[in-house]
């Protein structure tokens, strides 16, 4: 068939309209890859070139609430390889593997792998700068020596279950560093390079340096030195008493900051894998739970107070040994009870059968109301990880027994921190803070505080004016009663004493025990709450001799450092048969010699300096409160000496 010309012509020139068509989409096409998509496409390509060696980014610091370093970082150099780059595979191994304590066969395994970049581990991870600077010197191309981090903790195991410690990667594992990982751990950097398909490095191409991101410093509520101290009573404890473990924690009962937190076993951070995994993974005084014993009774001596059912002053109790409830015979700690006492002596001794009986005149649905509004039963919201709960009784579940076995504190089960927590409400005012380890987030680079930490109030659970009588009663314990031995002269120190029977196997077992005390000061205004647990020590178990005596050295040295002033007002110390007095050292400057014994009044014992007839000098000062027997150091010298030595 012919095809006619005007038909060829069409045909001409629709195939040239549909190629116009097909160069202008083309040309649209390529304006927008290159004009709309051009950077991005060369960004793209670009990091398809690129090739990175990560710089550890540096971890934040903690520090005590002083600004003290507790953790921090240490410059560890780590050792990378660029496979593609390595010349002379043989004499490379050979010269690294006996700087980084590998076998060369498993260096050359190394640096043979396809992959573009590999770490030459284990032995090239965070070394020392000075096997760091012999790897540089050797000049081995493909080989790169890149900055890392290690944690270092100065005080070896000071806080250590506090802290926790930190893995190869720098991640937190446990404690406060587990916890602010996200904020501790910063952000990673790098030293970038472009190469070709086959990872070589591209001429005329320049690395680039990303410099890693600090993490936040962490600001602790805790005190070094309260820390120290508490620690080194704890280790003697456990030295003295061969205890299955120990615990105690100091607490600010104004804001629930945390001072101090310690437990024994414990551990060093950079050896954590010495030790067996239940000794780092349980901070014992958030996660140990068990019964309380007779420090609980301050919160049913507080609920009965806030009640009205008791006068402590004017009320009298008889105390036979033992009380009968529900068919259960409960006995008093003292055999043959304490007989007719007050209920402020009631509180001093003690006593089991009293405080049965404040149990029953609260009834028990008023009773447990208060023990859940003191925070047990529940978290106390403290910010670290693995703390319990505790445990209480069912109210379908009390009955005549466990209303008064609870009264005394046995039966329920409680935690650590739930114990000073509560007591710290009781004798700060009525108020129940949130305990908290943290006190800022600081960013070091511009020194501002990217967070801050306040006190938390949770609830009031009691007036001022009954936790004025709490502190008033816990004082009067600490002078009179069964927590003498926590009496620090010159300071208003407040407590209660515990001792519970362990339960093994169902039962309660006649010669395990756990012993405790709980003290404060001043008493009129508690600046510091510390409370003292130890799980079974060998000899003696009782609370007021075990750990009232923990709990005084501790607070001696606590309230030095805190610089808290001693007080007017103090209770004078009741003293028993044995015990030693505290006697006021006598002013004997100026005494002639002949004169001085009518002075020390068998209280002292002389020693003697210098010659001449007149006390010039003398220590102990005079007005110092010390132990009846205590030497006085005199010094001795002529009349004229007197004055200038005032």
């Amino acid at each position: 068939m012919k095809v006619s010309g005007v038909t060829v012509r069409r045909r001409l020139f629709l195939v040239m309209i549909l190629a116009g068509i097909a160069f202008i989409a083309l040309c649209a096409r390529l304006g927008y890859v290159q004009l709309w998509k051009g950077s991005e496409l060369a960004e793209r390509a670009e990091n398809s070139w690129r090739r990175d060696i990560p710089y550890a980014a540096k971890r934040g610091e903690v520090w005590d609430r002083n600004g003290i370093q507790l953790a921090y970082n240490v410059t560890t150099p780590t050792v990378w390889a660029i496979p593609v780059q390595v010349k002379e595979h043989e004499s490379v191994a050979g010269k690294l593997a006996p700087l980084l304590d590998m076998s060369q066969e498993k260096i050359l395994e190394k640096i043979k792998t396809k992959k573009l970049i590999v770490q030459l581990g284990p032995g090239g991870r965070k070394m020392t700068p000075e096997k760091a600077e012999e790897i540089r010197a050797l000049g081995l191309p493909g080989i790169v020596v890149a900055e890392d981090n290690k944690r270092f903790y100065p005080y070896g195991g000071l806080a250590a279950h506090l802290l926790g410690f930190t893995g190869i990667d720098n991640q937190g594992l446990t404690g406060i560093e587990a916890k602010y990982d996200d904020e501790l751990r910063g952000k990673q950097g790098n030293v970038s390079f472009l190469s070709d398909a086959a990872g070589r490095q591209m001429p005329n191409s320049s690395d680039t340096y990303v410099e890693p991101m600090e993490g936040l410093t962490l600001q602790l509520t805790i005190d070094k030195n309260i820390q120290t101290v508490m620690e080194r009573e704890l280790d003697s404890a456990m030295t003295g008493l061969q205890a299955n473990s120990a615990i105690a924690i100091a607490m600010n009962p104004k804001t629930g900051e945390i001072l101090g937190m310690a437990s024994r076993p414990s551990y060093e951070p950079d050896k954590y894998r010495e030790v067996a995994s239940e000794v780092y993974n349980r901070n014992l005084p958030i996660w140990m739970t068990y019964e309380p014993g007779s420090t609980f009774k301050i919160i049913t001596l507080a609920a009965a107070l806030e009640e009205g059912k008791v006068d402590l002053q004017n009320e009298r109790f008889f105390d036979p040994g033992a009380i009968e409830i529900g068919g259960a015979r409960l006995r008093c700690w003292k055999k043959g009870g304490h007989g007719s006492q007050t209920f402020l002596e009631v509180v001093e001794n003690s006593c089991n059968p009293g405080f049965v009986t404040l149990g029953n005149r609260l009834g028990k649905e008023t009773l447990f109301s208060y023990i859940k509004n003191f925070g047990f039963g529940s978290k106390t919201g403290i910010d670290i990880n693995g703390e319990e709960n505790g445990i209480l009784f069912k109210l379908s579940q009390v009955g005549p027994v466990e209303l008064a076995t609870t009264a005394f504190g046995q039966g329920v089960s409680v935690t650590p921190i739930q114990q000073i927590t509560a007591v710290s409400a009781a004798i700060n005012g009525g108020v129940l803070y949130k305990p908290h380890v943290t006190k800022a987030l600081i960013n070091r680079d511009t020194g501002e505080t990217v967070k801050e930490i306040q006190p938390e109030a949770v609830r009031t659970v009691i007036s001022e004016e009954t936790s004025k009588k709490v502190r008033e009663a816990l004082e009067s314990v600490v002078a009179k009663g069964t927590g003498r031995n926590a009496f620090i002269d010159g300071y208003r120190v407040g407590g209660k004493t515990g001792t519970a029977q362990k339960v093994i196997n169902g039962r309660y077992s006649p010669n395990e025990h756990i012993v405790s005390f709980v003290g404060f000061a001043p008493a009129d205004d508690p600046q510091i709450v510390i409370y003292v647990a130890v799980d079974n020590p060998q000899g003696i178990q009782f609370g007021g001799l075990v750990a009232a005596p923990i709990v005084r050295n501790i607070m001696e040295d606590a309230l030095q450092i805190l610089e808290v002033p001693r007080r007017a007002g103090q209770i004078d110390r009741l003293y028993r048969y044995g015990e030693t007095p505290i006697v006021a050292v006598p002013n004997l400057i100026g005494k002639s010699v002949s004169d001085l014994y009518e002075d020390l009044n068998m209280n002292f014992s002389l020693t003697t300096a210098g010659t001449g007839k007149y006390v010039i000098r003398q220590a102990p000062a005079a007005g110092e409160r010390v132990d009846r027997g205590t030497t006085i150091r005199i010094y001795l010298g002529d009349e004229d000496d007197i004055t200038h030595s005032h």
